[in-house]
């Protein structure tokens, strides 16, 4: 069995335009300046509302709102402005067409992925550092496709990028501050989007990817490597044939020691990681953990997360990592941490169900995404994997996940060994998607999937903040959820 733990391909590990670490000046245009993406949901609170189709203006500029005063403000749904993404299919193209935009960590290796796909060309790639984008224009004519169009012009090249005419797909693996405007971007010059976690860090910025989504009739995606994972496929398979009976429970989470990373001026340059643990308390990073779970329990296909409610420890970890490791005089000595070393937040679902979440990165742990599902005929525990099910486990005892491989989705049957990173859950998740694309098929996941898995960053910071108040998910499908539709556990297409 695969083991898909800490390798790191986390985001792009540069801060646009900020080197230094250090808040730089407003860049040319109307868009956000740097400092008040850098903030947002820290000091909106997750601001709720969407002007209208107004707001989406070329800059991609988010709507101003207010801080949600209660529960009742975060389930606020503004009026559709189009139809429903729910079943929308990618147009057949003989060869899906790419641009990259990021190029560190995470873009940087990626893109092999992209090259190793069949039916797919790489045709642009931008990173404000020159020699990131000359990097990766090598590892495409290397794999002997045409040299791609390059966009290093500083911060907001990707505009440029995303303005021609001969690109299908935008994947995004920026710092998070830009992921919002870069998804936004794409989709209002006609191109769809895939955005790696989270795909915005704001409510009324989930609500208006919705909106333009369904506006432009172009997919915005969150590109959830774990879903793609062989345990958590298996898992889905199992579930949707009843093995688990009724399903009642799950867990997901990231906990994962980063400390030595987010200090690292080699990894994440600005360091726009450790920067946001100055400005929230929430759930940073629920997507690898919230993804497989709600995907276990049809969540958004016959079921829906209603509330949140979250509660955080003292933040402690990164202050005492630096007291250790970081000298005198270092930048990292001017910032204050707030985020909470661990956030657990309990997630309840329409009917009835719980899902637990975590996120610790600030603290001695050994990698774990749990990864939990549990119903009336058993359980299954990972990190590690282990099952117990009726009637095939008595006395108490943990059995042998590894003895029900007969039930593999069919992506890791077709493709037993992998390339890439995270035990080729990664090369699983870009060959899906550009097979998807090629052929014309739904995507496994939409919009709605992106939105719901990110909400609870903003909720779980408001929740905290209110002692543990729930707060109510807002419904991004707008009632669509209780129609079965399938998911992530797709039929093997014929083609």
């Amino acid at each position: 069995m695969h083991d898909a733990r800490p390798e790191q391909h986390d985001d792009e590990n540069r801060l646009p335009g900020a080197p230094d670490g250090t808040e730089p000046a407003a860049p040319d245009g109307d868009g956000p300046s740097r400092r008040s993406v850098l903030r947002t949901a820290g000091t909106a609170g997750a601001g709720l509302g969407l002007a209208g189709l107004g707001a989406f203006g070329a800059s991609g500029t988010a709507a101003a709102a207010p801080a949600p005063g209660g529960a009742a403000d975060t389930a606020a749904a503004p009026k559709r402005r189009g139809r429903t993404m729910i079943g929308v299919p990618f147009e057949g193209r003989s060869t899906v067409r790419v641009g990259i935009v990021g190029l560190g960590n995470r873009g940087g290796s990626m893109i092999d992925l992209f090259l190793a796909v069949p039916n797919t060309r790489v045709v642009a790639v931008c990173d404000p550092v020159k020699e990131k984008t000359a990097k990766a224009a090598k590892k495409v004519t290397d794999a002997g496709q045409p040299a791609p169009a390059v966009y290093a012009k500083g911060d907001r090249d990707f505009e440029n990028l995303c303005k021609r005419g001969d690109i299908d797909f935008v994947y995004v693996a920026s710092p998070w501050d830009w992921h919002f405007e870069m998804a936004k971007t794409a989709m209002l010059n006609g191109k769809h989007v895939g955005v790696e976690c989270p795909v915005a860090l704001r409510l009324d910025q989930l609500w208006e990817l919705v909106d333009l989504s369904e506006y432009t009739r172009k997919h915005c995606l969150q590109l959830e490597n774990c879903c793609y994972g062989r345990n958590e496929m298996r898992v889905l398979r199992m579930a949707h044939a009843g093995l688990f009976g009724d399903l009642l429970h799950g867990a997901g989470a990231y906990n994962h020691d980063l400390r030595g990373l987010m200090f690292d001026p080699d990894y994440y340059e600005g360091p726009w990681r450790r920067l946001w643990h100055t400005r929230l308390r929430g759930d940073l990073y629920p997507n690898h953990g919230f993804g497989p779970v709600a995907n276990y329990m049809d969540v958004n296909r016959g079921d829906r997360a209603v509330r949140i409610s979250s509660f955080g420890t003292p933040a402690l970890g990164l202050a005492a990592y630096r007291k250790e490791h970081m000298p005198a005089g270092d930048p990292s000595w001017k910032e204050t941490y707030i985020e909470s070393d661990r956030t657990v937040s309990l997630v309840q679902t329409a009917k009835g169900r719980v899902i637990r979440l975590e996120h610790d990165v600030s603290t001695p742990h050994p990698y774990s995404r749990i990864n939990s599902l549990g119903g009336t005929k058993g359980v299954f525990e990972d990190y590690p994997e282990r099952i117990y099910i009726e009637p095939d486990h008595t006395n108490d005892e943990w059995g042998d996940f590894g003895a029900y491989a007969e039930w593999d989705h069919w992506l890791w049957k077709e493709h037993a060994n992998p390339p890439g990173g995270h035990g080729g859950m990664d090369y699983m998740l870009v060959f899906r998607l550009t097979q998807c694309m090629h052929l014309g098929l739904v995507p496994d996941f939409d919009v709605y999937d992106a939105a719901t898995w990110t909400a609870p960053v903003p909720l779980s910071d408001l929740s905290i903040k209110a002692h543990g108040k729930p707060m109510e998910i807002p419904d991004f499908t707008r009632g669509d959820w209780k129609k079965a539709r399938p998911g992530m556990d797709s039929e093997k297409p014929k083609a």
